[in-house]
């Protein structure tokens, strides 16, 4: 958000210069996070935190400025002309969802010239990237910038009926909004209404057909106070996010609606002339009125960890709109008024945390506070140890995303029930992530799009899935790879990352925990690439699934090469214990191999494979692994032929070749009862 410097001077009269605003803006907690432009065109990049829309303004900033440096705010007083006199009625408003609109201010103007804004109006809102539209719409853009409040002009003339109904929409009524988009509304919508028809989305935009034309002659102001949920929830519905639902949804001053509504009429007679036609109609359907709050001294400095002067205190609280007034028969125990723009403040550590952030921060002494425990290691602090030891020696960096993800990839990347957020940021995070999988691709492709075309990356967290009324949190760790294998050099070149790198990593990865038997299939999601993909089972348990992403993924992705992931579930990995470390001698006796070569049908793989010839129980058998696989010439279509390499070795003797000849026999009637066929 952009605020100018220049502007903050018209309420507080300050004399640091901008570097030291900037700072002490900052150490108060509203961040300016880059100062652009110099003097009067100075503007600060502010980062202000969703729970001060008060500080979304000029006069909120300056209130700030007051307190840090102990100066008076000028107060914003709308000087309005003596209003002519009417026989004609109030104008009438009908509020018929008081919970979702307590309050509804407008004022009413005659005979206005719609025309451009004045130059000091167009100058400030140009600063804050600000396009000028016309005075009464630039009286309504002012003012937000100025005192945080949305407000709204409509044409007079245009509105049916001679009244305003706050009212939800029916289902299949429409709106088009100020944008020119033909909304379709439901039942769940609060709309402005005259009293035919919708002429505006309640706190996110107006309407079209009611908008300031230069044609306009007669304006009817409103500033209202809108429920923060409903609005949050019509700007998601609709995809709306403008400057007003932005502090709508964040909650906005319920006392400021006179005031912004005099600000613009004031404005706007300036610019455009006109007549002030009778007061302020201002209707409450319901107040909101915080609950004070009690602030003990004592458990001031008890939080604080230093003794701070009570006028110190006093002076900050005030300066911050705080009334602070002594219980009766007490000196160190005070009721706190809060006011109506800081609805963020309920709790007395609340009012503790703006004393200390107003007294700053800087200002404590550094300390450590007392404890007398020891340090408690996690139950599995020595598994997530070996595990990223392991991954970080593999070459994999460790990331961090987000643990929401959208509906979409939800369904695609898992089975089990999401959990919906009740406030999602976007609707591309707006269920608790089911997978790793959404938020590792989005990693790879960030890295792809600013030129690492080489990226080995995992991260652990955990996947929630919905479980009736509760929610299972389930710890993963997942993979991702995408580029060369190795590194290219004089000595090598270049070698794509292949399945096989992949499922190597894995396979280091699961060598570290005690098993007793490893199996791989392919019974994988269909978000993998089929025949280039595997799940991994421990004792009949599946602790992991990797593979290479399938291409209509990446293209969706735009994953611009292959791209390579594994998925590991550590809450069953862990149920196995870390594999001790032993050591023996080498074996001082020479191994014997013997190759066999087979015909075997597709179906037949090596897993199987290696299963029938496990079950021959030879002990002197060290290895049995695949040495080459070819498909095509002599070999008929669905099958391939397979060369195997048998190791035997004795650490007692040197084997016999009578013996190494019978246990070759028992190997062969294995691979042959499996179908296989013994070339010669």
């Amino acid at each position: 958000m952009k605020i100018s410097p220049q502007w903050l001077r018209d309420f507080v009269d300050f004399k640091v210069g901008l570097r030291q605003l900037a700072d002490d803006l900052t150490l108060a907690g509203i961040a300016v996070e880059s100062i652009s432009g110099e003097g009067e065109h100075a503007v600060f990049e502010m980062d202000i935190t969703t729970n001060r829309p008060d500080a979304m303004n000029h006069y909120g900033v300056a209130r700030e400025c007051s307190a840090i440096y102990d100066l008076p705010l000028k107060p914003i007083a709308p000087k309005l002309p003596v209003a002519s006199e009417t026989t004609a009625p109030a104008f009438p408003i009908e509020i018929a969802e008081p919970d979702l609109c307590p309050r509804f201010t407008a004022r009413v103007l005659h005979d206005v010239t719609i025309k451009p804004s004045p130059a000091n109006v167009t100058q400030r809102l140009a600063l804050l990237d600000q396009r000028p539209i016309s005075n009464a719409v630039d009286a309504t853009n002012y003012v937000l910038w100025e005192m945080g409040k949305p407000t709204h002009v409509f044409d007079l003339d245009l509105l049916e009926g001679g009244k305003i109904i706050v009212r939800r929409a029916k289902n299949g009524e429409t709106l088009k909004t100020l944008d020119g988009v033909e909304r379709k509304l439901n039942s769940e919508d609060l709309v402005v209404a005259d009293a035919r028809r919708p002429v505006g989305l309640a706190g996110v935009m107006g309407g079209f057909d009611t908008m300031i034309t230069d044609k306009t002659r007669n304006v009817l102001i409103e500033s209202a106070w809108w429920d923060p949920v409903t609005i949050r929830k019509a700007s998601r519905r609709h995809g709306l996010h403008t400057d007003a639902s932005h502090r709508f949804e964040r909650g906005a001053d319920f006392e400021s609606t006179i005031p912004s509504c005099d600000r613009v009429a004031e404005l706007i007679l300036q610019s455009g002339g006109g007549e002030l036609i009778g007061g302020a109609v201002d209707v409450i359907a319901r107040r909101l009125d915080q609950a004070p709050v009690a602030l003990h001294l004592s458990e001031v400095h008890r939080i604080l960890g230093e003794k701070l002067d009570a006028r110190e205190i006093f002076r900050v609280l005030n300066r911050l709109g705080f009334d602070v007034l002594p219980e009766r028969g007490g000196e160190s125990d005070f009721t706190v008024r809060i006011p109506s723009w800081r609805l963020d403040v309920e709790r007395e550590i609340d009012v503790i945390e703006e004393i200390a952030r107003l007294h700053g921060y800087d200002k404590f002494a550094n300390s450590l506070p007392a404890y007398a425990g020891s340090v408690v290691e996690l139950p599995d602090a020595e598994k997530d140890g070996k595990l990223r030891s392991t991954l970080l020696a593999l070459g994999y960096d460790e990331a961090i995303s987000l643990t929401f993800i959208s509906h979409q990839d939800a369904e695609r990347f898992s089975e089990v029930p999401a959990i919906e957020l009740a406030n999602p940021l976007s609707e591309e995070a707006s269920v608790m992530r089911t997978s790793m999988v959404p938020g590792m691709l989005g990693m790879l492709a960030y890295n792809l799009n600013r030129g690492g075309d080489n990226v080995r990356l995992f991260e652990a967290g955990n996947v929630f899935e919905a479980s009736g009324a509760t929610a299972n949190q389930l710890k993963r760790i997942c993979l991702g790879a995408t580029g060369s294998a190795v590194t290219p050099s004089v000595h090598q070149p270049a070698r794509p990352f292949s399945f096989f790198d992949l499922k190597g990593d894995v396979e280091t990865v699961l060598h570290a925990f005690q098993h007793t038997r490893l199996a791989y299939d392919a019974q994988t999601p269909k978000y993998y690439h089929p025949g280039r993909s595997a799940r991994a089972v421990i004792d009949g348990a599946v602790v992991a699934q990797f593979g290479q992403i399938h291409s209509d993924v990446a293209a969706a992705r735009k994953l611009r090469q292959d791209a390579f992931v594994a998925e590991l579930y550590l809450d069953r990995l862990y149920q196995h214990g870390l594999r001790e470390v032993r050591y023996e001698a080498l074996p001082r006796y020479p191994a014997v191999e013997r190759d066999f070569s087979f015909v075997f049908a597709d179906a037949v793989d090596f897993e199987t494979i290696h299963q029938a010839v496990t079950a021959l129980r030879l002990g002197e058998l060290r290895s049995f692994a695949p040495v080459e696989i070819f498909r095509g010439g002599a070999i008929p279509v669905g099958k391939y032929s397979i060369l195997l390499r048998a190791k035997f070795q004795s650490r007692e003797r040197t084997l016999r070749e009578d013996e190494v000849a019978q246990w070759s026999v028992q190997i062969a009637k294995a691979l042959n009862a499996l179908g296989g066929t013994q070339r010669a």
